[in-house]
């Protein structure tokens, strides 16, 4: 059995929750929604402690859903020695990695290496190479950084295979989709030719995309997710970030209590299940065959 599309028909949304690995409760969440049917996939970082005794539970959920790497450049510490962007061992934050890009301060073949070594630590803990490749803050799509990354996919992917997230939508869509419309431009804004280049390398991409959020919990996340489903299309993606909060989830993010908030709207969301592409493999099966989605 291949890792094709599990339906067919209508359009599926993928629905991946983000940074599993970050904590044990956000691992935890992840797992449980899986087991529900109501993900898609997961993307997972490795580069902190929690990455390896993590990795077995998500084995156990495979043949449920997409499991990729989330591209860590702006938390904690790198896997190597990174004497341009983390001189003092520890990654920088957001904005400073923004302005470093867009300020064309990048060394792309320090970016490669690290994500290099975040590719071969993904697999060597679980097992499989990734059914999708994303980042954490969306850095992966960044002017320079984005030049380290494709190089890293190319040399380890030199024939395409796993699906690179393209955090882009039209503004048309974006105005009908989004609750945080701004930031999604943004995005957008700062990501602008990435799908195309990834496309250029033989990777396939996602081709809608929304979930951005101002994680404003006062706007409920059921509404947002009712308007990320709600624009079908082939490999529309949409990134959630549900979690159970836990102690150490408290001390490293910045929005801890959405995350029980989206937890709670997609376990509770009627039909969530039917409304959601799925992979169809078993769980020792072949990476996402992306092309014959």
């Amino acid at each position: 059995m291949t890792g094709a599309i599990a339906r067919s028909g209508c359009p599926h949304a993928i629905l991946c929750a983000d940074d599993y690995g970050l904590s044990t409760g956000v691992s935890e969440a992840i797992r449980e929604l899986a087991n529900q049917e109501r993900l898609s996939a997961t993307s997972a970082i490795v580069t902190l402690d929690r990455w390896p005794p993590d990795a077995q539970g998500l084995r156990a959920v495979r043949d449920r859903i997409a499991i990729g790497l989330h591209i860590n450049l702006t938390l904690g510490a790198p896997l190597g020695l990174m004497p341009s962007l983390a001189s003092d061992g520890r990654l920088p934050a957001l904005g400073s990695l923004i302005v470093r890009a867009l300020s064309r301060r990048i060394d792309r073949d320090e970016i490669a290496a690290e994500v290099a070594r975040q590719l071969a630590r993904f697999e060597s803990v679980f097992g499989f190479a990734p059914d999708h490749i994303d980042g954490h803050q969306h850095v992966h799509a960044l002017p320079g950084v984005r030049d380290g990354v494709l190089a890293a996919l190319t040399a380890r992917f030199p024939d395409g295979g796993p699906l690179v997230r393209n955090p882009v939508d039209s503004p048309s869509r974006i105005w009908r989709h989004s609750s945080a419309v701004s930031k999604a431009l943004m995005i957008g804004l700062l990501s602008s030719g990435f799908g195309s280049a990834v496309r250029a390398r033989g990777f396939a991409i996602n081709t809608g995309f929304s979930g951005v959020s101002s994680f404003d919990r006062r706007k409920p996340y059921t509404v947002e997710l009712d308007r990320s489903l709600s624009l079908p299309s082939r490999r529309h993606l949409i990134m959630c970030h549900p979690g159970h909060v836990d102690a150490a989830l408290s001390r490293i993010d910045p929005i801890v209590a959405r995350r029980e908030d989206e937890y709670d709207a997609i376990a509770r969301h009627a039909g969530l299940p039917s409304l959601l592409w799925r992979p169809a493999r078993p769980k020792d099966g072949p990476p996402v065959d992306w092309e014959r989605d």
